[in-house]
Order: structure tokens, then sequence, then C-alpha cells
């Protein structure tokens, strides 16, 4: 008999975004704890800048064609463009797997792990780095808060969401390491740049990698779970 050939898997066909969390009291119990720590950690680092040195020395970095480069990044996924990418994104991965629960689920657990991100930095209210002691400050200064890094939030979020895509494809392990690259860019960038101390990057790193979990439990196991129930 002639053998047959069978398509390659598509990315996020057999998705991981979609299946219920076999232990959602934990992940929001782990959750909880993090927003909680992190929060606890924003309001003494505000009363205490440990690394203000250290993000005097990464913005010495910021000159020539690496300093275009980090203030361009900071730039291309900022509130706006980020909103943007996501949807469309979120469109592609509708029309490419004719899934559209799978889409939703993908900025759904986007949204909700970068939003809240920014209840805290409002309610922490850590001011940005001093830019009269920085050798190359961007200016105009952005006028919010520096604690967390909703840039970072969002990246590590966009990452972690897609990861979910992949998951039990032959894709994961490259999106592992290309997601691992574009987070250490946008943490390099938004330090580098003088608008975040490094525990502001950092800190959104562990927010992200820790809140997003509960995110998908939240919006893909309650809320379309309920009200938009279909095939995973």
């Amino acid at each position: 008999m002639p053998s047959v050939k069978h398509a390659a898997p598509i990315p996020g066909a057999h998705s991981y975004i979609l299946r219920a969390d076999p232990r959602p009291r934990r992940t929001l119990i782990v959750a909880i704890v993090a927003v909680l720590v992190l929060t606890l950690l924003g309001f003494l680092l505000r009363s205490h800048a440990i690394d203000q040195e250290l993000s005097q020395a990464f913005n010495d970095a910021h000159v020539g064609a690496l300093g275009v480069f980090t203030s361009a990044v900071y730039v291309a996924i900022g509130p706006g463009p980020a909103i943007v990418g996501t949807a469309l994104i979120a469109v592609v991965i509708g029309f490419a797997g004719g899934n559209w629960r799978r889409a939703a689920a993908f900025a759904g657990v986007v949204a909700l792990t970068w939003v809240p991100s920014d209840l805290v930095k409002i309610l922490v209210d850590r001011p940005r780095p001093d830019a009269q002691l920085l050798a190359h400050p961007t200016l105009p200064a952005p006028v919010d808060a520096s604690y967390p890094s909703g840039h970072t939030v969002f990246m590590v979020a966009f990452v972690i969401a897609a990861l979910y895509l992949l998951a039990g494809t032959r894709w994961f392990r490259t999106g592992v390491v290309v997601g691992s690259v574009l987070v250490a860019v946008v943490v390099l960038s938004v330090v580098i740049d003088g608008l975040h101390y490094p525990t502001d990057a950092l800190a959104s790193v562990a927010w992200a990698v820790l809140v997003a979990p509960a995110a998908r439990l939240v919006w893909v196991d309650w809320l379309l779970a309920r009200f938009w129930p279909g095939r995973r």
C-alpha cells in the first residue's frame, strides 16, 4: 500500500491553553501570594532605591546603535502597539486554526496577566529612575510610576500565552528559545533606557510567570467555559 504522508501539526492544534487546570486552588494561591509579595516588595523598593547605581550603570550603555535599538523596542511595545499587536495575532490564530475560542483564550491570558499590574503600579507609585543622575536620560520621561514595568509584564505574558498554544507541538522548544530572547531584550531595553530600575523589570518577569496561570484559569476555565463552551 502507498505510504500516507501526514501533515505537520499546526501550532496550537492540540493546545494546552484550553485544557482545564488540574490544580486550580494551588494556581490561585500561588498567584495571590505572588501579588501580595510583589506589591510589598514594591513599597520597600520605593523607600529604598537599592539599585540606583546599577540603573545608572546600565544607562551608560545607552549610546550609538544600542541606544537607538533599545529606544525603538520601548516604543514598539508601548500600550497602543501591544494592544493592536495582540489583537492581530489573535485574529491570525483564529483564522489559522479555525478555533476562535483558542484565539480568545490567547488574548485573554495576555490581558488578564498584564492589566492588573497597572493597578499595582498606581498603588505602589515608585518614582522612575532620577533623570538627573543618568548619563543618557529618555526625554520626555514617562509620567507614570516605575514599578512594575508594564512593557516587561506584557512581553512575558505574551510569550507565556504563546507557549500555551505551542505546548505539545514540535514548535514548543523553539518558542521557549525565541520567547526567552524577546523577554531578555525587553528587560535590558527598559533598564538601559533608564526608564525602569532593574528590580522593576525582574519583578515584572516574576509577576507574569506567577500570575499568568491564574489568569488562564479565570479566563478560560471559568469565563469561557461558562459563556462560550466549545471544543478544546
